[in-house]
């Protein structure tokens, strides 16, 4: 995929705290900043992807959900007490 030129400005201290890491890592300032940026990106998704399925997970069970929680569980406890250790 071809490169897109781009001007940014950051702080100096930023600068030169990324220029030596590119330096100890042995990359360009260019792939020094695109792994950053797709690993920030990566992050949000994620982020993004936790938050929709707390707010599916997260909510109250009706009833019958509850019901087949409970079910499971003892069906678990069963299946775990049978295990030898």
């Amino acid at each position: 995929m071809p490169g897109i030129k781009t001007a940014v400005s950051i702080e100096k201290s930023l600068f030169e705290k990324a220029e030596r890491l590119a330096q100890d890592m042995n990359v360009s300032r260019s792939k020094l900043f695109s792994l950053a940026i797709k690993d920030y990106i990566k992050k949000q998704e994620n982020r993004f992807l936790i938050a929709e399925l707390n707010s599916v997970y997260g909510k109250e069970q009706n009833q019958e959900e509850q019901n087949l929680v409970d079910s499971h569980r003892e069906k678990h406890k069963n299946i775990i007490g049978q295990e030898e250790w």
